[in-house]
This record gives C-alpha cells, structure tokens and sequence, in this order.
C-alpha cells in the first residue's frame, strides 16, 4: 500500500495556541507554580508545532546546541560595534563571530579577512536579524557608495521573485526603483513596453506568463531596463536571489552579470584610473536561503568522486560569490559582486533570526558615526548585536564537514524529487488536482493550498497566483514546503496523508 492510501477519514485539528491570558503577569508576580504552568503550555505547542513545521526556510535541527551552549546564557552577551575590534563591551564573541566570517569567506572566494589597506580583503559581520538586515545594510551601502554630488540618482532593479524586504527597503532608504523613477521621468519610454513594471518580470513558464515560470528573474528583460537607465547616467543597484522565497529559485548571476558587464562598459559605470575608483553600478546576491548550501552543490558538481554524490540536472553549481569573474574590454577581469547576504536561522539552524553580510574593503565608506562610548567604529547596521548567534552559527558549522553539508544538500534535494513524485501519484489516487511544481536544483516543492486546518498544522505558508493577470477569475492559492535538514520521508508521508483526505484537496476533481 502507497504511504498516502488511506481507507477511512479521520478529522485534522488546529493545535490550540497558548493565549494572552497564559502569560498575564499580575502585579504580585506569578508563583512558581503557575509560571512552570504557563512555561510547559508553551513548551508543549511548539514541541507539536515544531514537529509538523515544513511550509517555512528554517530547519528544527538544534538539540546539540542547545544542550552544548546554554551555559553562555549567564553572560550578557553583546558584540557591539565592528567585529574586527573588541572594543569597550568586553563580554563579546567577536572572536567566534570572526572564526565564523572566516568560514564563509573561504566557501565564498571572498579572499583575505579583513585589513583596511587592503581593499580586496572582505569586511563582514553577523547580523541580529536575518537577511532582511542584510540586504537593508547592502542597498544602504551601496546609495551612500553610488551616489555623486549633480550625478543622477541611484537606481534599484530587483525582480518580482524577490523577498518581500527589498520593497521595504527602498522605502526606508529612500532609493528609488527603476519602476519610480521610470514613471516619474519617463513616462511611455519602457523599453520593454506598456506601462513601466513595479518590478523586473522573472522568466516565463510554459503559459507565458511568470506564475508558472521557474522564479528566476529573466536577464534578457533586466539587461534591457538597465541599459536605459544607465544610458540616462543612472548609477544601479542589481539584487541577485539565491534561493527565492516561494520557488526556492537561483538566478542565473553569471549570465546576467554578463549581459550586464557591457552595458556598464558602454555607459562609464566601470572605473576610470584617474577618477577616485568607485563603480557606478553594486550587485548584491540576496542568498537567505541558498548562499548557505551553494557552496557545497559546488564542491559535490565539481568533484563527484569524492563526495558520492553529484547534483540533479538543472541544479547545478551556482556561481554567485566574489569569485566570479569576468573579462572586459579594456582588459583586466572584473569582479562584480560587491557583496552577498545570508540567513542563519534558514540553513543552518540558529534558533532566531540571525545572518551573515560580507563585501569587501573597497566598497566600504566611512561609518556615519565613530562614538567614543562604544570603543569601536559604529560600522553595522545595528547598535548592539547578538553575540550568542556566533556561538551557536560556530557550533553548528564545527559539528559538519564539507562531505557532511554536502549529504545535508543531497537529502535535501531527494526529498523534494521524493514529494514532487508522490503529489503527482496523489493526483492519480484521488482524482483532485493538486497543481504540484518544482524548480529544477530547488529544495521546496509548491501545490494547491489544503485546507485551513492542514495549513496550520504543518505551519505552510500560502501565496495566492493569478493565472491570468488582470482576471481574478484566474487565482489559484499554493502552498509550499521546505525539504529543511530537519524535514524526512516520515513527515512528508505523515502530511500526504493529510492531504489524501483533506475535504477541500478531495472536492476538486480534476
């Protein structure tokens, strides 16, 4: 019998959530009897929910840590200010936050730690956020870089795949897109016709339309917007995703940084010897998710031998980092990633939101602050930083070798050939149309949204797709799931099963 055969249906119930009144502190306090209540019933749903949680980018993998590292919590832990010195705040991790940097440098091609007379040494540090920080603190970085007294302005291109903090940023930044300031200065001159986009359209599928492409973004239509913006003297600002937030896409960044290159070149983006070596162009690589198992899809496609195992096709060996390179007319390589953003709670497995952001030497300017209080230079996006994640970031990365990422990334991807497969056979059991979809390389699997219940049982994030843009007759609702290292074939045939006899899956027929 199949694992999603099911003879007789049995209800699915929502887990019921801890309430406000749980946790209401009186004004004589709580005694130790009603806190340890009050703790257990919290301990009690996130063990459940932590058990069924597949919709999101974050893997349950931390019972090592946390029996290894809760002894740091004695310590106010904070790593205030630049990583590379101590500064006044001496109860600081910046050693392991270095260690950690270090780590991801090298898987990265960043090249040397940092040095600031070298400009080809990277800068990075841990962020106390996730990657929203991150890509916050790279188009922040990159307006203050970009941006030249009586020049035009900066100009952002991100594609409509891209995680949602981008839209957020420019806001707060106050950098411009390309869709503001194509319809603000020029109206009707879309190079790619009709109205200027909100954002640059990602590849089409086989409707001819995105919502049923792959997720990443289409170069042909991005090389076209940037090349009239940096005709017009625009600086530009490109956002990369690797490992997009509902299809699990990588762009293609050395194609498109190709296609890019000569346009830079045509335009006067690229540096001239007697100007003051600053670019007129910043492309950043959004690697949440992707930044952190990249490298090892790489060291598996390079070397199959050695690590028993090579990626599917289509998966690939993405080239993202600061070791690519390309060659330019005047001759000389460029390199034209200026700097990259990773979560560590996604891939890795910190328990909150934490990260990594790494540029280099040359792309840095001068922090807006040097404040005597806190001995350091004010170089982060965040006064007082998380100095716990770096212990538990460095606990994980030395429990794993390279061969061990690499079998993380090869379950991985077996488990979401492994779904995508047994949705398909669900089809065929039930009758229902369940619309199942997988970019090739990616480790999540997208289909029909079940019912409310099953939604909140297993924590899966929806996303409604117009099929037919502009006709709301078209909205198809998916879901999604996430083949996290904490995800096996147990859990996904528990919630096949699930959806084999959820009413609303069921009364779809196709």
């Amino acid at each position: 019998m199949s694992p999603t055969t099911v003879h007789a249906a049995a209800p699915v119930h929502i887990d019921a959530a801890p309430e406000s009144g749980d946790f209401a502190i009186p004004a004589e306090g709580l005694t130790d009897g009603e806190r340890l209540r009050a703790l257990d019933r919290m301990d009690g749903y996130l063990t459940r929910k932590r058990r069924h949680l597949v919709g999101y980018q974050a893997t349950q993998e931390l019972a090592g840590s946390a029996l290894d590292l809760a002894r740091f919590m004695l310590s106010n832990i904070n790593n205030l200010g630049d990583p590379f010195q101590s500064g006044g705040y001496k109860p600081n991790t910046k050693v392991v936050e270095r260690a950690v940097l270090d780590y991801y440098a090298r898987l990265w091609h960043a090249g040397r730690p940092y040095d600031p007379a070298d400009p080809e040494s990277y800068w990075g540090y841990m962020l106390s956020m996730g990657s929203t920080e991150g890509n916050m603190y790279a188009l922040w970085n990159a307006r203050d870089y970009l941006t030249r007294p009586g020049a035009p302005r900066p100009v952002a291109f991100y594609s409509e795949d891209t995680h949602y903090s981008f839209a957020k940023a420019v806001r707060v930044l106050g950098v411009d897109t390309f869709h503001a300031v194509g319809t603000a200065d020029y109206p009707g001159e879309c190079p790619l016709g009709g109205d200027w986009p909100a954002e640059v359209p990602s590849l089409p599928g086989p409707s001819g339309h995105s919502w049923d492409g792959p997720g990443a973004v289409d170069v042909d239509k991005l090389a076209a917007l940037v090349e009239f913006f940096a005709a017009k003297g625009h600086p530009v600002f490109v956002n990369f995703n690797l490992g997009s937030t509902f299809k699990g896409a990588h762009d293609d960044v050395r194609g498109a940084c190709e296609r890019l290159l000569p346009v830079f070149e045509r335009h006067g983006l690229l540096p001239d010897a007697g100007g003051d070596g600053r670019r007129g162009f910043w492309i950043h690589v959004d690697g949440a998710l992707g930044a952190g198992y990249a490298p090892f899809l790489r060291l598996a496609a390079e070397d199959p031998a050695a690590y028993g195992w090579a990626p599917e096709p289509g998966a690939g060996a993405p080239e993202f980092d600061f070791g690519l390179t390309l060659p330019s007319r005047s001759g000389g390589d460029v390199d034209p990633i200026a700097s990259i953003a990773m979560s560590g709670h996604k891939w890795a497995g910190v328990p909150w939101p934490c990260g990594v952001f790494m540029t280099k030497a040359k792309y840095q300017l001068e922090p807006p602050t040097r404040p005597e209080y806190i001995g350091a230079p004010d170089s982060t996006f965040a006064g007082s930083r998380n100095g716990f994640s770096p212990l538990v970031l460095w606990d994980h990365l030395s429990r794993h070798s390279y061969r061990d990422q690499v079998d993380r990334i090869r379950r991985s991807q077996e488990l979401a050939g492994y779904l995508e497969r047994r949705l398909r056979e669900l089809e065929e059991e039930t009758g229902a149309e369940l619309w199942p979809a997988r970019t090739p390389g990616a480790i999540t699997v997208r289909f029909r949204e079940p019912g409310a219940d099953l939604v909140a049982k297993w924590s899966l994030s929806c996303e409604s797709v117009l099929t037919t843009p502009g006709d709301p007759a078209g909205l198809r609702r998916y879901v999604h799931v996430f083949l996290m290292p904490s995800v096996d074939r147990a859990k996904l045939d528990a919630l096949l099963s699930d959806l084999a006899r959820d009413p609303l899956i069921l009364g779809t027929p196709a």
